[in-house]
């Protein structure tokens, strides 16, 4: 299934000239999220994985779900600040700054495999800064699964070319 048709794109959004890709359709349909979930599930059932890692926030939503398909442990990655217990931290740049993502310092143990899921590939910095937090823990990523990419922006040549990444709707186009 093609899910870009269930895709809604708001033009000028967050700012001029910014076509932005919104899953709420996606998520309103039971049918097509239940069939992005079994995709990705599909993708790496025959890889090893132990961990899904969930990104801040809607990498929640997919990750979640497909830790539950899976029947595999689940672990959010969240904005400084956000998580209750003892930390790792990774500092990470952004188009306009820096950010901050964490995750707690027991969520992984050594040699875990770790699949990375987020709704959406942009610059990869985010993603980029789950792996290094997974890495700091002695775990390793295996893969990233995301919903979206703007291959545009190139992110998956920040994530380094050596763990595989699946994206189920690619737009080559960022822009209005």
């Amino acid at each position: 299934m093609s899910i870009k048709k269930h895709i809604r794109n708001v033009p000028d959004y967050p700012k001029k000239g910014i076509m932005f890709r919104d899953i709420t359709p996606l998520l309103q349909q039971s049918h097509v999220f239940r069939e992005v979930i079994h995709d990705i599930t599909t993708c790496w059932e025959d890889e090893k994985v132990d961990v899904i890692v969930g990104l801040d926030a809607r990498g929640f939503i997919f990750g979640g779900a497909l830790a539950y398909e899976m029947m595999l442990p689940f672990v959010p990655v969240r904005k400084k600040g956000k998580l209750p217990h003892e930390t790792i931290e990774v500092e990470y740049a952004l188009e306009y700054g820096t950010a901050v993502a964490e995750m707690h310092v027991d969520a992984l143990k050594k040699g875990d495999r770790v699949l990375i899921v987020d709704d959406l590939l942009a610059t990869g910095g985010t993603a980029s800064a789950a792996r290094d937090l997974v890495e700091k823990l002695g775990a390793r990523v295996v893969g990233f699964a995301f919903v979206i990419e703007l291959a545009a922006l190139k992110g998956q040549a920040r994530l380094g070319g050596d763990i595989p990444v699946q994206s189920l709707a690619v737009y080559e186009s960022e822009v209005a």
